[in-house]
């Protein structure tokens, strides 16, 4: 069958459709059914199953006879080590891991913050808490203590297991010294904290509440699966939040594992047994996903890279894990591959390794510039797939569904909506726009197994969030539209939608013309407050390392290249150039951040910012723009 086929088999039967997924996944007790729509517009999925994430990630393969197939690759060039860890000895630590916590008393439903870098041990702990039918949070490694204590008095956890410390190129990262001061802050006290000491630094353990990693498991019996309702919360992931407050998305476990099982063949083209990279961390969704829990349910291989794209040791970093580790399929952010692409502009270092393993590049995160794809595409050889999702859904809404049928690429769209997607352009009225028409992007309910079925303790606040814009509809929060192949077109954040003297127009359309000048590396475009339209489009401009044109004539360029392709409508007339772009860790953009500093507004530094210096950086490339205040 092809996509359309598929795709039309959902549409025609949901129940019938998620019931044969269902089957894919082991349960010890099968659900009676997939869809409980009885707390409609809270919608649930095979809510009386009875099943365990730890068994179908780890004990399944074994009990099947691949316990000598490698789960976890851990490639470490910050602390230049590499080792493997099978299906049957990660079955083992898990355990181990698990049995200590119970000893400790944690158990079915209990909250367990995680707060570790990339190493096998911060998923080993994701799966001991899986294990027990406890809820696990992973928060990214070296957040500040004040966002880790929000997120501490949110959850209340019983337990925080981390690590002593985390390495970025060139330095330490202190970890225990936030997690003390997060405990201090936190009104919530959690019981106990386990510490995986690293041999970077070795960290002073509080006596009577933390526990070093090993000694804590030492002479324990390991525990057994537990079975957890097929509603019952795998985890809480935080995302920001626009009042600053962060929302736990609740992920549930039976949608989870039956949604992200099918993708892994169906979307991303790999079969048990085969080498899946996901270049992410685990303290975001697509680590929790994709480096995490979807590998390891359908059988793959996953790494675990402590590095970054450029600087470990060079921009060559990525292909030599592909070509090392036979990677057969590859997911990571556009921002990674621009960074390449700055350091390594005619993609020479690509020539050093051998992809022929590599079947496909996926992108996802942000918005994908078409320059980057292009770019990437032509220097691998590889095929380049965009796809869009969200914290929220989990895994994908639009994408290219390869594994079923590889549909044509369209440089720029992240292709179709997957299956369980019923995606809608909508106007501010709620009504349907046709297409080529940007409007908002939303989703029609019940969103498909997997995805948020609420916000942790905060269930007025996802209904205000998410479904009461668009009665009937999840909202995105995504602008864009569709075209007459039924190809979605993501164009910004609805918030990233200006409006030009009447005219509203997309910051992404304008950041896609920009980067294609030669010189151009990287891009962003904000709307300004302007007396007289409004808003006006202001551009922020990287170049490409070893650029040495003078920027007055770069600038310039650029804004000659928005005039002919947009057209005068656009106003484009403003652009600086900037080293660097202030980002999340994840690599998003900020962009409404940087329209409250142009507009010299008041707010609040971003938890998730990677480097909050930029900010100096950027109010001081605006100064000669009259923005960004005195």
């Amino acid at each position: 069958m092809g996509y359309s086929d598929v795709y039309g088999q959902w549409q025609a039967d949901p129940e019938a459709f998620w019931m044969a997924q269902a089957e894919a996944i082991d349960w010890f007790e099968k659900p009676s059914k997939a869809l409980f729509a009885d707390k409609a517009p809270l919608y649930e999925w095979f809510a009386d199953g009875q099943v365990n994430g730890c068994w179908n990630a780890v004990d399944r393969h074994v009990a099947a006879g691949h316990g000598a197939r490698v789960a976890i690759i851990h490639d470490s060039p910050v602390t230049g080590t590499k080792h493997e860890i099978t299906y049957a000895e990660l079955q083992d630590r898990v355990a181990s891991l698990a049995g200590a916590l119970r000893v400790q008393g944690i158990e079915k439903g209990d909250r367990v913050i995680i707060y570790m870098p990339m190493v096998p041990e911060a998923l080993e702990a994701m799966l001991a808490c899986a294990r027990l039918g406890a809820i696990h949070s992973v928060v990214f490694g070296g957040f500040a203590a004040h966002e880790l204590a929000v997120r501490i008095d949110d959850c209340t956890p019983k337990a925080v297991i981390a690590a002593s410390c985390g390495i970025e190129p060139g330095r330490v990262v202190h970890y225990k010294p936030l997690v003390d001061g997060a405990l201090e802050q936190a009104t919530h006290k959690p019981a106990f904290c386990v510490i995986l000491q690293r041999e970077q630094e070795v960290a002073k353990l509080t006596e009577g509440r933390d526990f070093d990693w090993h000694a804590f498991q030492a002479g324990v019996a390991p525990a057994e699966c537990v079975p957890v309702a097929g509603n019952h919360p795998a985890y809480i992931l935080y995302t920001s939040g626009t009042t600053g407050a962060p929302k736990g998305v609740v992920r549930p476990t039976g949608g989870h594992l039956v949604a992200l099982n099918w993708t892994m063949k169906a979307i991303y083209n790999v079969e048990p047994g085969e080498v899946f990279w996901a270049a992410s961390d685990v303290g975001w969704v697509v680590g929790h996903s994709y480096i995490c829990y979807a590998p390891l349910i359908h059988g793959n291989t996953t790494i675990v890279f402590e590095g970054k794209p450029v600087g470990t040791p060079d921009a060559g970093t990525f292909w030599r894990v592909i070509e090392e580790h036979k990677v057969a399929s590859f997911f990571t952010a556009p921002t990674a591959l621009r960074a390449v692409k700055r350091d390594d502009p005619k993609g020479e270092l690509i020539g050093d390794y051998d992809l022929s393993r590599l079947r496909g590049i996926y992108l996802a995160g942000e918005r994908a510039d078409p320059d980057t794809i292009a770019w990437t595409q032509e220097k691998t050889g590889k095929p380049i797939y965009d796809h869009w999702w969200q914290t929220e859904t989990g895994y994908t809404i639009a994408g290219n569904p390869v594994g079923i049928e590889a549909l044509p690429v369209k440089i720029g769209s992240p292709t179709v909506p997957m299956p369980g997607y019923d995606v809608q352009i909508l106007g501010e009225d709620g009504h349907a726009l046709p297409d080529g028409e940007l409007g908002a992007i939303a989703v029609k309910l019940p969103l498909p197994p997997g995805t948020l079925p609420t916000l942790w303790n905060a269930e007025d606040r996802f209904r205000k969030s998410y479904l009461a814009h668009f009665p009937g509809y999840y909202e995105t929060g995504d602008a864009g539209m569709k075209d007459e192949d039924g190809y979605l077109w993501i164009m910004a954040r609805t918030d990233d939608v200006i409006n030009v003297a009447g005219h509203r127009l997309s910051t992404g359309g304008m950041e896609e013309v920009l980067a294609a000048h030669p010189d151009v590396a990287e891009c962003a475009v904000i709307g300004v407050t302007d007396d007289l339209k409004g808003q006006l489009p202001l551009g922020f401009l990287c170049l490409n390392k070893g650029c040495d044109r003078p920027h007055a004539e770069i600038v310039r360029e650029c804004v000659g290249r928005v005039r002919d392709q947009i057209g005068p409508v656009a106003a484009f007339k403003l652009a600086a150039v900037v080293d660097r772009l202030p980002k999340t860790r994840s690599g998003k953009i900020l962009r409404a951040t940087m329209v409250k500093i142009a507009d010299n507004a008041d707010f609040r530094m971003p938890a998730t910012i990677d480097d909050p210096a930029i900010l100096d950086e950027i109010r001081a490339a605006l100064r000669p723009l009259g923005y960004g205040g005195a």
